[in-house]
């Protein structure tokens, strides 16, 4: 693990920063649940509650739960707030994250298989610290092996790239 994993140095979010945007994220759900619920009808009819009745209050629950919560974000980044996530702790977070990230885009771009065995293959040079060749090994021998599975044995079709595509698949 790198130094900023247990927790040391400086802020990159404070704790009420973080709260006042899961706050504002929430009163934008409420909202459109409201509006959406309103825009269906939320009266009670001649016959009982019109479809967007009970929802509509769910969504008025949301909004203030929401408010209330970003009153207190609000209060709370006013005074003084502790930190949410150090910088080496964020560091160690996006490391994971932008290469899955990455790997998502890729399936949509090169197919499932090429993109988990670049995947595999990068973690295990960049995060694991192996060699090239034991991870391009290991990157393409899992590629295949699930290709081989999901493609021949349960032919259940996966996304493919155009390296598939070009092969017949």
């Amino acid at each position: 693990m790198s130094e900023g994993s247990e927790g040391g140095g400086r802020a990159a979010v404070s704790s009420a920063t973080m709260e006042i945007i899961v706050a504002a994220l929430f009163l934008i759900v409420g909202a459109v649940v409201v509006w959406d619920s309103y825009r269906l009808g939320a009266k009670w009819g001649m016959d009982g509650p019109e479809s967007g009745y009970f929802p509509f209050y769910i969504g008025l629950l949301i909004c203030i739960s929401a408010l209330v919560l970003l009153a207190r974000g609000v209060r709370q980044r006013l005074g003084n707030s502790e930190g949410f996530v150090q910088v080496g702790q964020l560091k160690d977070v996006l490391s994971v994250f932008v290469p899955a990230l990455a790997y998502v885009l890729g399936i949509e771009l090169i197919g499932i298989y090429v993109a988990s065995a670049i995947y595999i293959a990068l973690f295990m040079v960049l995060l694991g610290k192996y060699g090239w060749a034991r991870s391009i090994a290991v990157g393409a021998g899992v590629g295949l092996f699930a290709f081989v599975l999901f493609e021949r044995w349960f032919s259940i079709p996966l996304p493919k790239g155009f390296i598939e595509r070009a092969l017949g698949f």
